[in-house]
């Protein structure tokens, strides 16, 4: 991205914001603007309003520049991008980094002006189950501006990677998501939930359905075990879904909603199990997570799972709730 002793100014679009509070995507971007701020170089995340502190206007090294959406499932992202996107062209940034394929669309706009724009791709997103006809065209449609504008187009799967080069002939460049090896805590604060070490199954991510939390809750329901259920995270434009797995749920299942922290950190240190039943992912941070805590692993056998795992994790049949069990 940029040439040995030249500090560059550095525009990400297509996230949430920062600091973070949740999401895959957001953990990618400030794990890696962190390292890019502390190395000299300008950078300036555009974030949405709702998200961030708005007395917050640099974090870790990283300007922080906030854009009101539209905050429906349609029009969040779309909107925020779109004017990002504009206010970057009145900007003096050198490369402007789109983050997940809907905001790659937009790719094309810095290139009215001559910048220079990379797409990270997160995922095929428009296989996600809460995209209708119209959202999904409009996924593949970006699919064509990721390669076709920016400088460089990103893949955080080998899978991914492969997808392009199957469909449009195209390479693109393989970058997979990293994790930071952290020092396991003793539990602590999760005792206000009744959690013990090596007392539950983990479960950390949204909850929307191509995540599979419902086969997981299904299969658990089935067995015959002391250990709990802890799932960690919240919906995003999927509250029914979400309403539909706590009514489903027993006792001994325990919704926390999105946690952080050092509380997340004490939820990964002492899992009996980390289970991951995704009927879809791109190259999923909370698996890696789990494993940089040396946890047994158990994910859906889909390819961007075992090209985590290899022979590190135990998988089952994807969709199957009943091979999980």
């Amino acid at each position: 991205m940029t040439k040995k002793g030249i500090d560059m100014k550095i525009g990400v679009i297509g996230t949430l914001g920062l600091p973070v509070t949740y999401g895959g995507v957001e953990r990618h971007v400030e794990q890696l603007y962190s390292r890019l701020a502390a190395r000299g170089h300008d950078i300036t995340v555009y974030c949405r309003t709702h998200y961030t502190d708005r007395k917050t206007d640099d974090y870790q090294g990283i300007k922080l520049v906030r854009f009101p959406s539209i905050r429906t499932k349609h029009l969040e992202t779309i909107s925020h991008t779109f004017i990002s996107s504009l206010n970057s062209l009145f900007s003096d940034l050198d490369i402007i980094h789109y983050h997940s394929l809907g905001p790659s669309l937009f790719s094309f706009i810095p290139a009215l002006k001559g910048q220079k724009s990379v797409v990270t791709i997160h995922g095929l997103d428009w296989q996600r189950e809460k995209w209708g006809r119209f959202a999904s065209c409009y996924l593949k449609l970006s699919e064509l501006f990721a390669l076709y504008f920016p400088k460089a187009t990103i893949g955080v799967s080998k899978n991914i990677q492969t997808y392009f080069m199957d469909k449009y002939r195209q390479h693109i460049n393989y970058i997979p998501n990293g994790v930071n090896i952290p020092n396991k805590i003793p539990a602590d604060k999760i005792k206000q939930w009744g959690l013990e070490t090596d007392g539950y199954i983990l479960y950390v991510g949204r909850l929307v359905p191509e995540k599979g939390c419902h086969y997981l809750i299904d299969a658990y329901s089935r067995l015959n075990t002391d250990l709990k259920l802890v799932i960690a995270g919240d919906s995003r434009f999927t509250d029914k879904y979400a309403d539909s797995l706590k009514r489903s749920a027993s006792k001994d299942i325990i919704f926390l909603g999105n946690v952080t922290g050092v509380k997340l950190a004490e939820l990964f240190s002492n899992a009996y199990l980390f289970v991951q039943p995704s009927e879809l992912e791109g190259l999923s941070i909370a698996l890696l997570e789990a494993m940089s805590y040396g946890r047994c692993v158990l994910t859906s056998d889909i390819a961007e799972e075992l090209e985590v795992t290899a022979d590190a994790g135990l998988s089952f049949q994807n969709k199957d709730s009943a091979d999980l069990r």
